[in-house]
């Protein structure tokens, strides 16, 4: 077993658990989030006691799985950009943007909007950029609550492996509940408009999908920014750092169709399970109903 696997939380309000570093201790002690989060503080799941989990390990490898982690240095909207504009052009971005269909209802949120502008401010263009993050499997908040009562994260060493319910990354939800509905609705309103989109997304997340047919950039609607978390040096300190390693470009409706037309199963395995439940139905007596003497006259 991969030691590091013992324990599954990658990282803790942005550092490793056994970080013991002045930085990392006073993240831990005020709850604080190095990734651009709108305020100051860690507000996932609970504002008064946030769940400060920014990726689990699978595999040994870490898995993004909150959505404010990719904002690390603000890489993903300088990546973002070089698809949606020219070099030189001036541009700036919006958060949690809302996005309405032709009835005026909310097709949902675009996560950030990057918008370019001529030297008197007008806007000239837009495109929408999306985070994916990893839905979770199991209960995370156990270990992270085991960990923040620790008095010596230096010398952490939780095996959590025979715990029930040990957390794991949920792919296939995470692209059933999460990525397909934000194609479907946010992206179909953007493809009626012409107007492209990036999507960033975790390396191990994107491996799970279906094949996606690549296209020339210029030729793309979509473009697939694939991020993963490389373990650095920092002031003396182990930490993980958000890197972009792969960019793949896409049509829209191609991509669509690939992300939410599930793969057929074995259909004579569908047609035997179906013939052993109608065998049980039939072998089965129907159940004779008597009734009582004293309801016959």
């Amino acid at each position: 077993m991969d030691e590091s696997a013992k324990y599954p939380l990658a990282e803790i309000f942005g550092r490793l658990p056994g970080d013991c570093s002045p930085t990392a201790e006073r993240y831990r002690r005020n709850r604080l989030c190095p990734f651009n989060n709108k305020v100051p503080n860690c507000t996932k799941d609970k504002a008064q006691d946030p769940l400060g989990v920014c990726s689990i390990l699978h595999n040994g490898l870490p898995t993004i799985t909150c959505p404010i982690r990719f904002r690390e240095d603000w890489r993903i909207t300088d990546d973002a950009a070089s698809f949606f504009f020219p070099k030189k052009a001036a541009w700036t971005s919006l958060t949690e943007v809302r996005l309405n269909d032709a009835n005026g209802k909310s097709a949902g949120n675009i996560d950030i909007v990057l918008v370019v502008y001529d030297e008197d401010g007008r806007l000239l263009d837009f495109g929408a950029l999306e985070i994916q993050a990893v839905y979770i499997s199991g209960n995370v908040r156990e270990p992270f609550a085991c960990y923040m009562r620790e008095s010596r994260h230096d010398e952490i060493n939780l095996n959590w492996r025979n715990e029930p319910n040990y957390p794991r990354p949920d792919y296939l939800s995470s692209s059933r509940k999460r990525l397909a509905p934000q194609l479907l609705f946010k992206g179909g309103i953007l493809h009626a408009w012409r107007k492209k989109s990036a999507v960033a997304i975790d390396r191990k997340f994107f491996e799970t999908l279906p094949n996606l047919v690549p296209v020339a950039q210029e030729q793309a609607e979509i473009t697939w920014l694939i991020y993963g978390l490389k373990k650095v040096d920092f002031e003396g300190c182990p930490r993980y750092r958000l890197e972009l390693v792969d960019t793949v470009f896409t049509g829209f409706e191609s991509a669509l169709l690939s992300i939410t037309t599930p793969a057929p199963g074995d259909l004579r395995k569908f047609t035997g399970m179906l013939q052993k439940k109608l065998d049980a139905r039939l072998e089965t007596p129907p159940d004779n109903y008597t009734l009582d003497a004293s309801f016959i006259s």
